[in-house]
C-alpha cells in the first residue's frame, strides 16, 4: 500500500513540478541570481518531500505548500519585472571590481571575493593579465563581464573598414531523419529540391541523415550516420586494441 502511495505522490510531484516550472518560466535556469538559486533549491525540496512523505493529509499539505511557494515566486518575479527599485533590492546590482586596470579591493571585500577567485574568473573569460582590462563588473548572477582595453582587443573587419556579408542563422531542414517541412516552406523550398540535394551527395535513405541545414549564403550542409573517409580521433590514453 505504501508503494502505491509513493508511486501516486511521485507522479503528482513530477507533474506539479513540471507545470509549475513552466509557469515560472526559464529564469530558474538562465538567470541564477542568489534569490533564484535559493528558490530553485526550495522548490525541488518541497517537491521531493511531496513525492515520499506518505499520508493523504501530508500529501495535501505538501501540495498546498508547493502551490503557495510557486504563487509567491511568480508574484516576486512580477514585482521584479515591473519595479526597478524592488529589482535592485531582490536581485542586487552590478558591482565594478576593476576600473581602468586597477583592482578595487574594497569592492572585492564587499562581494567576499579573494584574489584567487578573481583571477580564476578572469581566466575563464580569457584574460590572464589584469593590466589588459579596462573594466570588470560582477553581475548579480555571479558572472563577471569584462571589457578589455581598446589596444588589447582583436581587430575586426569594421576596424579595417572591410565590408562583410550577412551571416544569419543556419536553418534546420532534416534532423535525425525527420524533414522539417515548416523550414522548407519558410525558405521557399520544396521536397523535390531537398531530395535532389541529398541525391547529389549519394544519400537515398533519410534515416541515414543526422542533420541537414542551409545557411544564408545558400550552402547546404549534410551530416550522415556513416561519414565517409572520417576516422574518429581517440583522445584517451588507452592503448590501441
Amino acid at each position: 500500500m505504501e508503494i502505491v502511495e509513493v508511486f501516486i505522490q511521485t507522479l503528482l510531484a513530477f507533474f506539479a513540478l513540471f507545470f509549475y516550472s513552466r509557469l515560472l518560466g526559464k529564469q530558474q535556469l538562465s538567470q541564477l541570481t542568489f534569490f533564484e538559486y535559493a528558490t530553485g533549491i526550495t522548490f525541488g525540496s518541497i517537491a521531493g518531500t511531496l513525492a515520499t512523505d506518505i499520508g493523504p493529509q501530508r500529501t495535501l499539505m505538501h501540495f498546498l505548500a508547493l502551490t503557495l511557494f510557486t504563487l509567491l515566486t511568480y508574484m516576486m518575479q512580477f514585482i521584479v519585472l515591473k519595479n526597478r527599485p524592488a529589482r535592485k533590492v531582490i536581485e542586487g546590482e552590478p558591482t565594478v571590481i576593476i576600473q581602468n586596470g586597477k583592482i578595487l579591493e574594497d569592492k572585492l571585500a564587499g562581494l567576499k571575493y579573494n584574489m584567487d577567485e578573481l583571477r580564476m574568473l578572469l581566466r575563464e573569460k580569457g584574460f590572464f593579465k589584469v593590466a589588459d582590462i579596462e573594466y570588470a563588473i560582477a553581475e548579480p548572477n555571479g558572472e563577471i563581464s569584462v571589457l578589455s582595453k581598446s589596444q588589447k582587443r582583436p581587430v575586426t573587419p569594421e576596424d579595417l573598414q572591410i565590408p562583410t556579408d550577412y551571416e544569419g542563422v543556419e536553418v534546420e531542414l532534416i534532423q535525425d531523419g525527420e524533414i522539417i517541412f515548416q523550414n522548407l516552406t519558410q525558405n521557399n523550398l520544396d521536397l523535390d529540391w531537398l531530395k535532389n540535394q541529398l541525391q547529389q551527395r549519394g544519400v537515398t535513405d533519410l534515416n541515414q541523415v543526422v542533420f541537414a541545414g542551409l545557411d544564408t549564403q545558400g550552402n547546404f550542409y549534410l551530416d550522415t550516420r556513416q561519414d565517409a573517409g572520417s576516422q574518429p580521433v581517440d583522445a584517451t590514453d588507452k592503448p590501441p586494441d
